[in-house]
């Protein structure tokens, strides 16, 4: 006769990731604790966690709490070992309150989730071009809001220097300023306002001609990727470039079919209604959470089609004659373009255009 104690344990990990060390506990089928562990973050670390989780039997799946930071590396090694591998949230801020926090609490509270199938989340696997263009797009918005930053920096010397210096230089584009400004040789003591503002000018219209050049460059790299990995069908959508192609796949990450509907896609995008309704007053307000990067894109691809699509002006007038404001307007336009970028992201070519 079979017994409970002759049948395998089933064990579920929790992991409560950190940039050094990743604290482990165990738990059998029923929920029992069956240990607490410490190990470094590091390939031989991630070996010794994994090998410590079947000490105790079959591991069945493991919750990661961070697998987008110091976790990467750990989610990456597990999968690679065929084990199931769920993202879990932060713990419950509130019992977090009433029970205080620790590491093992924390990676314990993961492994609970993964039973009770609480928030869990499909990890991005991380092992494809999507995850390249991730590292570039890393490089691509430093170096962006550098060159901002010196753009504001130059208009601001020309603007508040004197006369002479700002006749020069009045009516003319950033780049033409810029590229006399970085060839120039200021005469004169530093004394002089106007040496020293042509001084300045110069050594930032160096700089920002340096970084526009690495930005042009960057682009050409996700250019390369994004015909690499991009659906022919999202380059071709109405007001999708490569730098809103590239955030919107980042976003899904390299397995985007992790997202299992339109409507998690929306969620994930921060596009999607969210029930605000108590009492007899019924009605949705503006989902502030997800990925605001990509909410950015969605918000680029939508002001793009109401300044230079005929059908999408049309829609927003149409929607504000039944009473809807234009903030609302667009509200919905964003959701629609979430499910239909979903589509063409997730599913086969003869269904990319479903509704």
């Amino acid at each position: 006769m079979t017994t409970m104690t002759d049948s395998a344990v089933l064990v579920t990990g929790g992991v409560d990731t950190h940039k050094y060390t990743h604290v482990a506990v165990a738990l059998d089928e029923r929920g029992a604790l069956l240990g607490t562990g410490e190990f470094a973050a590091t390939g031989a670390g991630y070996k010794e966690l994994l090998d410590w989780l079947e000490g105790f039997g079959a591991v069945d799946a493991v919750g990661v709490e961070g697998t987008g930071s110091w976790g990467a590396g750990l989610c990456r090694s597990l999968l690679d070992a065929d084990i199931t591998v769920h993202e879990v949230g932060r713990p419950n801020r509130q019992r977090r309150r009433r029970a205080g926090k620790s590491d093992p609490a924390d990676a314990e509270a993961a492994a609970r989730a993964v039973q009770a199938n609480d928030g869990l989340a499909v990890p991005k696997s991380r092992s494809g071009a999507v995850e390249s263009m991730r590292l570039l797009r890393i490089a691509r918005s430093s170096t962006s809001k550098t060159i901002n930053l010196l753009a504001n920096q130059m208009h601001a010397i020309i603007d508040t220097g004197p006369e002479a210096f700002r006749a020069r230089h009045r009516g003319r584009t950033l780049r033409a300023v810029a590229s006399d400004a970085a060839a120039s040789a200021p005469r004169g003591h530093l004394a002089d306002p106007q040496v020293a503002a042509a001084t300045t000018l110069r050594r930032l219209a160096r700089r920002w001609l340096e970084l526009t050049a690495e930005l042009a460059d960057i682009d050409n790299d996700l250019k390369a990727l994004l015909a690499l990995a991009a659906p022919p069908a999202l380059m071709a959508e109405f007001g999708v470039g490569p730098d809103v192609a590239s955030t919107l796949l980042v976003s899904a990450g390299d397995n985007p079919t992790r997202l299992h509907s339109n409507g998690a896609a929306a969620a994930l995008w921060g596009s999607s209604p969210v029930d605000a309704s108590s009492g007899l007053q019924q009605r949705h307000r503006l989902n502030r959470g997800g990925d605001r990067q990509a909410n950015r894109a969605l918000h680029t691809i939508v002001i793009t089609r109401l300044r230079y699509d005929p059908v999408t002006q049309a829609y927003l007038a149409r929607r504000i004659n039944d009473g809807k404001t234009k903030k609302e307007a667009i509200r919905c336009l964003k959701r629609y373009l979430a499910r239909r970028i979903w589509h063409i992201i997730t599913q086969p070519p003869n269904l990319q255009h479903a509704p």
